[in-house]
């Protein structure tokens, strides 16, 4: 039968009837053609397709590939405690940073709710709690409070009472929006592939910014504990207007809250410590957070603190959740900008603890699809009524510490915070603010403790020091905001001046070896006579390119400027010589035929051929005062040195170039007396500039002018693709000068020089 192409329909029609045929192999041995069809084409593609497709789904949905593989009998026992135990932290840590945050406490509820579940879906790291955070809720707090301040809430009646429901209602609104366009941040950079932005915000800076946030969050809570209500300040300074002015205020002091803030402290600090000490020993820590905050509800309803006494207590905590409801998005252009610092501060912090975390359990931490999961929790806890999150250190290490194993301690954790919200939220409403300050004050031990980061930066690194200090200072006078930009700014200042002022070093070879070190820091390494190796310790580019020249200068003590001057000098004296030269020959000339002309045919002849000795005699001498001129006028393969004296030797000729080495003695010192090589040693360059590229030209240009052989060696494949794409290789600089270690290089200078018994030991080459 004739072999022929059939369409998509024919070819599954007839599939179809050898399939019930049994005759499927007369189809494999060529009934039809062999020929991929569309149909095939088709089946083909959509089985390359559906493995990419779970593939994209399973990184965007994570908890995809691991829920269905979920152990009970290795990790229900463990999350379900750690969910528990960090259920009870969430609720009263959700009150108190709500109050950073300038809302009230049942927003931290929602925000210890709904972000929870989000992440437990996107996210990529098992251990870190997400939730309210200190630092995160003072950044809002300080938006909330700016846009949303008592004086814009006054009522109209004579006593110009705050209206504190309206207040707090348009507060929640632009939290709301802050936290849903810091969700929009986030998401995007995560789908851009933009997670490395973390990069630049190093270790110092992160803990030197967080301490300071600690600062700004013990003072703003200052009024709780001694129940006084400071101004409100803001922009620069403000938060040492607030300190000033809290002291100010101290002579007002309520002594009972004082006296609740004093007890509820030392209480949790003692079981806090109680805890650490004895962690190892404890199946669970003590929940003590949640034990104070219901003992002090419990006196402080049945005391009757709050008529008594007036202490200020959380008040209504409605039961039940809230529809959700879009953010007033008119806020966006007032908040954009504090939304960008709340996204970068937010997912560093989420970031560097989903790492340590992985790095210590062996697993990845996907840093893109960590701003997607957060962000995500964000935009649709905006939607719900919650601010914005980021994971907790405490929390984190609570769940980790009690034996949780995967997210799925995260959702036992909001099953708590569900069954608060709906049923016992209400018994709270009896619970003094100042206890839920000293809770906050606790918590910020932590963050304190990195004040020790001081004396060890001072002994490690001075660099990191300053950048440490900077952002503590930036952010406690300049405020959260403008203090993580200038911080930014000057972590990015400290590494261009460190590229800008980097170490300059003249290497010399280690005998016995094929090292070369640095003669300065190794006193085992010499140098070669002769020969310069020059090696810069960062990238060349255009900041530091003309330092790079001036310290090439510098170390190998040759002073390009001078010597060119000099030449030109003797370049200029010389052709006055031979104009002058020239200028009085012919006068001698014109006397000559002056006088032959008086003379007879006997006697000219005779005097002619005295004369042409003559001038023929002076020419030589001529001559031999200027050999220089000599060795211009005459072809040779060499060049000359007009930077050294004339009185020189020129040697054979350089096989790369036409050029040759220098081995004459030099009117500039000993020195330079030696010196007939440089060699580069660009091993730290990662990448070259069109700068960086003019520099090396003029380099080899220069040097080439006052008979210097200029070598490049340790060049990257990638920095010789650059200098190959920007022209850099030509007729007076091929890539024969290019080599790929310096001990390469050294060996064909030497091989030049005829010093063929030195190639094996250079060790040799300190005695010649």
């Amino acid at each position: 039968m004739e072999k022929r192409d059939c369409s998509a329909e024919e070819f599954f029609v007839q599939r179809k009837v050898l399939d019930e045929l049994h005759l499927d192999e007369v189809a494999q041995k060529g009934t039809w053609s062999t020929k991929p069809t569309l149909g095939e084409q088709m089946k083909e593609s959509l089985r390359c397709s559906v493995p990419r497709l779970k593939r994209a789904v399973l990184s965007w949905v994570p908890v995809l590939s691991w829920l269905p593989h979920y152990s009970f009998r290795e990790n229900a026992i463990g999350d379900l405690i750690s969910g528990c135990s960090v259920g009870i932290m969430h609720l009263p840590q959700g009150m108190a940073y709500a109050l950073l945050a300038s809302l009230r406490p049942v927003y931290g509820l929602y925000t210890s709710l709904f972000p929870v579940l989000v992440y437990f879906i996107f996210g990529t790291s098992r251990h870190i709690s997400i939730g309210t955070f200190a630092v995160i809720s003072i950044m809002i707090g300080s938006v909330t409070e700016k846009l949303g301040p008592d004086s814009n809430f006054m009522g109209n009646g004579t006593n110009g009472t705050v209206d504190y429901d309206r207040r707090d209602a348009f507060r929640v609104q632009v939290a709301c929006s802050l936290t849903v366009l810091t969700g929009i941040f986030q998401i995007l950079l995560g789908v851009v592939r933009f997670g490395f932005v973390v990069t630049y915000l190093s270790e110092p800076l992160v803990r030197g910014y967080t301490t300071g946030s600690a600062c700004h969050v013990c003072i703003s809570q200052l009024k709780y504990l001694f129940g006084v209500k400071p101004a409100r300040f803001t922009g620069p300074l403000s938060l040492i207007y607030t300190l000033v002015d809290i002291c100010r205020l101290l002579p007002e002091t309520k002594v009972p809250e004082l006296v609740v803030s004093l007890v509820a402290l030392a209480v949790l600090i003692v079981v806090k410590e109680v805890n650490d000490c004895y962690r190892q020993k404890l199946p669970l820590p003590i929940p003590i957070e949640l034990i104070v905050v219901i003992a002090a509800t419990i006196i402080t309803h049945f005391c009757g603190l709050t008529s008594k006494y007036s202490i200020d207590v959380v008040g209504e905590i409605p039961s039940g959740l809230k529809a959700p409801q879009a953010p007033d998005v008119t806020l966006f252009s007032d908040v954009i900008g504090d939304a960008f610092a709340v996204a970068i501060v937010g997912y560093a912090i989420n970031i560097s603890l989903g790492k340590t975390f992985g790095l210590k359990y062996g697993y990845k931490v996907d840093s893109n699809q960590e701003l997607v999961a957060l962000g995500l929790s964000n935009t649709v806890g905006g939607f719900f009524q919650c601010y914005s999150v980021t994971s907790s250190l405490s929390r984190s290490l609570v769940q980790e510490s009690t034996g949780g194993k995967t997210q799925v301690a995260g959702v036992i954790s909001s099953v708590i915070v569900l069954i608060t919200i709906l049923k016992i939220g209400s018994l709270f409403e009896d619970l003094p603010k100042a206890v839920l300050s000293t809770i906050v004050f606790v918590n910020l031990k932590g963050m304190f403790k990195q004040f020790m980061d001081v004396p060890t930066l001072w002994k490690t690194n001075k660099v990191d020091l300053l950048v440490w200090l900077v952002t503590f200072a930036s952010t406690i006078l300049l405020n959260l905001d403008l203090g993580l930009a200038v911080s930014i700014v000057f972590s990015i200042l400290t590494v261009i001046f460190r590229t800008q002022l980097p170490r300059y070093s003249i290497l010399g070879h280690v005998s016995g070896t094929d090292l070369y070190l640095d003669t300065d820091t190794y006193k085992e390494a010499k140098e070669i006579p002769g020969i310069k190796i020059f090696r810069s310790s960062t990238t060349i580019y255009y900041t530091n390119a003309e330092m790079y020249l001036e310290a090439l200068q510098e170390k190998s003590g040759i002073e390009i400027g001078k010597l060119l001057t000099q030449k030109k000098k003797r370049d200029a004296k010389l052709k006055r010589t031979q104009e002058k030269e020239k200028k009085k020959a012919k006068k001698e000339a014109k006397k000559q035929n002056k006088a032959i002309s008086h003379l007879s045919n006997g006697t000219f002849s005779n005097e002619s051929e005295m004369n042409e000795r003559r001038v023929s005699a002076g020419q030589k001498r001529q001559s031999q005062g200027n050999g220089v001129e000599s060795l211009t006028e005459t072809p040779t393969n060499g060049r000359v040195n007009w930077a050294y004296q004339h009185d020189v030797t020129v040697s054979d000729s350089d096989s790369d170039t036409g050029g040759h080495i220098n081995t004459q003695a030099s009117h500039s010192g000993d020195e330079e007396k030696a010196t007939h090589s440089i060699i580069l040693d660009i091993s730290t360059t990662s990448f070259v500039d069109t700068v960086a590229v003019k520099t090396m030209k003029n380099i080899f240009r220069d040097f080439g002018e006052i008979e210097l052989d200029v070598y490049l060696a340790g060049c990257q494949a990638c920095v010789v693709e650059q200098l190959e794409t920007a022209g850099f290789f030509s007729e007076s600089i091929p890539k024969s000068r290019l080599f790929v270690t310096v001990h390469d290089a050294v060996l064909h200078i030497l091989h030049k020089l005829g010093r063929g018994d030195c190639l094996l030991d250079l060790s040799c080459t300190t005695q010649m």
